[in-house]
């Protein structure tokens, strides 16, 4: 039975939609119950910028570091009472407190406003991408560990306070993504994909929620009052069928319900309620409800194949795009080449109101549409691209095990590379140019990458200049780091007012960067300003007595100032953390050779098994 829309449908009647269907009483309040989650969030931001330490970030994703690090945070303890919760009272945490939720929500708000309804795409497989990606982030760390860790450390990693941080932006994405991932995450996926459609195909945490709610007792549920009107589920925003399930089961049993409570305001007999009885994983299957699928099973097939391979190619292209916001992405390049397709294919095609061909003719609409998703798919395509230059650049950086410490040890560390390390170089490096040159932006960790495969081929002159760009786009102990490495490279290079200006640049970013201290100290005493290179060296050293270069850099300037019993007390405590490895004499000896301490280094050539430092040496990797 269907409802009767004569006397109301188009028509502004107190209480009812231009539809003829009665207004939800729960939307105010579940409007203002997100509104005041996003002032929370808020001023959760701005007390952290105020004082400088708050909770840390009351997010899902943060259990991520937990299940990796043991870090115990907000997030985690968040998440874990959310999905409690949801195995009591059922999947309410989307629909009252997620952020991402109401931005959907706004979107779809603002464009019924502009008479446009979002319309929903039903995907028989794409359903499954939320649980998929819940199990890649949580569940797959564990695992890994479990089947690669070494044999004495635990599956998961010691717990660790982090109730309290001081960086509260350091595991979220910079502004310049942000907006993008709103975009995308927020009205593109409303527009495209319904008023749920990132929760529907891509949310990770509604994966776990979905799966949690079949075995809660709470749902929605039906008393013999109801006849079959269809109010809600033609309010429901969740693209649940509402009067076929009730009906069915007597209750609702679609995962997909938010428990949004929109359905039991709009009843026009009180039907419905919230109330506890069996969950759904015992209710009888059954095939009654015909569900109707946006794609064919052949396009559905299609449709995962695409998914998979437009996650894979903007997933951290650049060091930019984020997991979440890579799925979004996927899920609208989906949508976009299937139904590009269908319109080069179909004669009668529209979407919204729009007509986009009709008699096989493509209207306006329809070269917009085709124009767009086109320039979509297109910087997909591009970005596929970088993204594999930049994948194979990794695969081959991580091959490379040379230590750092020994290709610094001088200004051409070729004689330690072996061919299958030069090759790795060559091919890697390769890949890094083209991703660079090919690029729309700059990829602040591939830089850095490409500049030591730069130092390694011989090329120190233009690794600095690599360095420096990478600096100028990275911020925090990225940043430093790039800053250290071309600080030591222009040590090398005998550029020392430079290198001791860069040094100073990288511990501005990090003060607590030690051996940023140690290369300072060298740059100082190559200037001649042996005091002050003394007073960087003992800095070093007070803050980790383990350096064993430094401790021997402050015997040697002991030596050099005729002070012996200060120089033997600094030799002892470095060799008592020296390791007893050639390969780590001989490069203590190089550095002290450089520096002029020659006595020291003829101590540490000897040990390392080179009678001099003129003569050669096996090279060991």
């Amino acid at each position: 039975m269907g409802i009767s829309r004569g006397t109301t449908a188009g028509v502004n009647v107190p209480g009812y939609s231009k539809a003829g269907i009665r207004k939800s009483k729960t939307g105010r309040w579940r409007a203002a119950a997100l509104i005041l989650l996003n002032l929370f969030m808020i001023a959760h931001i701005i007390q952290w910028r105020l004082m400088g330490r708050t909770i840390s970030p009351i997010e899902p994703s943060e259990t991520m570091y937990t299940l990796q690090n043991g870090f115990v945070n907000a997030g985690f303890i968040f998440f874990s009472l959310a999905i409690l919760a949801t195995l009591i009272f059922g999947r309410f945490v989307c629909g009252w407190g997620c952020h991402i939720l109401a931005l959907q929500d706004l979107c779809g708000w603002l464009l019924k406003k502009m008479d446009l309804h979002p319309k929903p795409f039903r995907s028989r497989l794409l359903v499954y991408v939320p649980l998929g990606a819940a199990l890649y982030m949580f569940v797959w760390p564990v695992a890994y560990r479990l089947f690669s860790k070494p044999g004495n450390e635990p599956i998961i990693p010691k717990f660790t306070n982090h109730l309290v941080t001081t960086n509260f932006w350091q595991t979220f994405p910079s502004v310049a993504v942000a907006i993008p991932f709103l975009l995308i995450c927020g009205f593109m996926t409303v527009y495209f994909l319904g008023q749920k459609g990132f929760c529907t195909y891509a949310c990770p945490y509604g994966g776990f929620f979905g799966l949690a709610d079949k075995f809660s007792p709470g749902k929605i549920r039906v008393t013999p009052a109801c006849n079959q009107c269809g109010h809600c589920t033609a309010t429901c925003t969740s693209n649940v069928l509402v009067h076929a399930e009730v009906k069915q089961y007597g209750m609702v049993v679609d995962p997909g319900c938010m428990k949004c409570m929109d359905c039991i305001s709009v009843c026009p007999n009180d039907a419905l309620y919230f109330g506890f009885g069996k969950p759904t994983l015992v209710a009888p299957k059954s095939n009654a409800i015909k569900r109707h699928y946006s794609l064919t099973w052949p396009e559905e097939i299609v449709g995962a194949l695409l998914f998979l391979g437009s996650f894979l190619a903007v997933r951290g292209v650049y060091a930019l795009v984020p997991f979440l916001m890579a799925l979004g992405c996927a899920a609208v390049t989906t949508f976009l080449v299937l139904k590009t397709w269908r319109l080069f294919r179909a004669r009668e095609l529209s979407f919204y109101r729009f007509n986009l061909k009709s008699s096989g003719k493509m209207h306006k609409a329809g070269l917009v549409f085709v124009v767009f998703a086109c320039a979509w798919i297109g910087f997909s395509v591009h970005c596929g691209w970088v993204r594999y230059h930049e994948f194979l650049g990794n695969i081959a950086f991580n091959k490379v095990h040379l230590p750092d410490e020994l290709a610094l040890a001088q200004l051409d560390p070729a004689r330690w590379l072996t061919p299958a390390d030069r090759e790795n170089i060559v091919q890697g490096k390769g890949h890094y140019l083209v991703a660079s040159r090919t690029g729309l932006f700059i990829n602040n960790e591939a830089l850095p990458k490409l500049a030591w495969f730069e130092y390694l081929l011989g090329d120190a002159e233009q690794s600095v200049q690599t360095l420096g760009r990478a600096a100028a786009h990275q911020k925090d102990q990225s940043k430093a780091l790039s800053l250290y490495y071309r600080g030591a490279i222009l040590n090398r290079l005998s550029r020392y007012d430079e290198a001791r200006a860069t040094l100073d640049e990288a511990l501005a970013e990090r003060d607590d960067l030690i051996l940023a201290r140690q290369e300072k100290g060298e740059s100082l005493w190559q200037l001649g300003q042996r005091g002050e290179a003394v007073s960087v060296w003992v800095d070093a050293v007070q803050r980790n007595a383990r350096l064993a270069l430094a401790n021997n850099e402050l015997a040697g300037a002991a030596i050099a100032s005729g002070k012996l019993e200060e120089a033997d007390r600094y030799e002892k405590q470095a060799d008592r953390f020296t390791p007893n490895d050639p390969l780590y004499h001989w490069v203590m000896a190089r550095r002290l050779q450089d520096l002029g301490m020659t006595e020291l280094a003829k101590k540490h050539f000897e040990q390392s098994g080179q009678v001099g430092p003129g003569s050669g040496m096996t090279n060991q990797h």
